[in-house]
């Protein structure tokens, strides 16, 4: 806890790796002025069925709710436990793409899903319709990923984190944010 009791923030916020001139920085500063309480990707799946059953039922994604409507009008809201938001410029896009996959494939926005075993979940993925663009990769920034096109028209990265974060966040070129110039509210 921050000094004024509220959380301290430990999301990532840039990325560092001494071989491909990457900074990773963490933040350990409190988060006071955030009036967000959540946030939620809503992504429209042409076939609805398919989705729910690869989201849900293959990687395991809780169910919180579902509604119906008129139309045939069908939502479902699952928990993918704790989000964040990762603002990336193209370069640094480029840069994760060429380390994943090997060249450029991301889309305007992809998601990103961290997992235990990144091997094992693709795996599952892939058998349950899934398409494979690049099998797990160790990356610079101490993860294994994988890269999938998935149902809802998706691209999804998969990761596994190989380091404790009390190990990753001491290690050379990781550091935090603090001192640098951020805008006023």
């Amino acid at each position: 806890m921050a000094r004024d009791n509220s959380p301290i923030r430990t999301d990532p916020v840039f990325l560092l790796d001494p071989h491909i001139n990457v900074r990773v920085y963490r933040t350990g500063m409190a988060s006071t002025h955030s009036s967000v309480r959540q946030l939620r990707v809503v992504v429209e799946a042409e076939d609805f069925d398919e989705a729910v059953a690869l989201y849900r039922d293959v990687l395991g994604l809780d169910e919180l709710a579902a509604f119906e409507g008129e139309g045939d009008a069908r939502v479902i809201i699952l928990d993918a436990g704790r989000a964040t938001l990762e603002l990336a410029n193209p370069a640094q896009v480029d840069m994760i793409d060429r380390v994943e996959v090997g060249h450029r494939v991301s889309p305007h926005i992809r998601i990103a899903f961290e997992v235990d075993d990144t091997a094992a979940v693709t795996d599952r993925l892939v058998a349950n319709g899934a398409s494979l663009i690049a099998g797990p990769v160790q990356t610079p920034w101490k993860s294994s990923n994988s890269r999938l096109e998935a149902a809802g028209g998706l691209q999804l990265t998969l990761f596994a984190e190989l380091e404790a974060e009390a190990d990753r966040i001491t290690s050379e070129g990781f550091g935090t944010s603090r001192g640098r110039d951020r805008p006023t509210r």
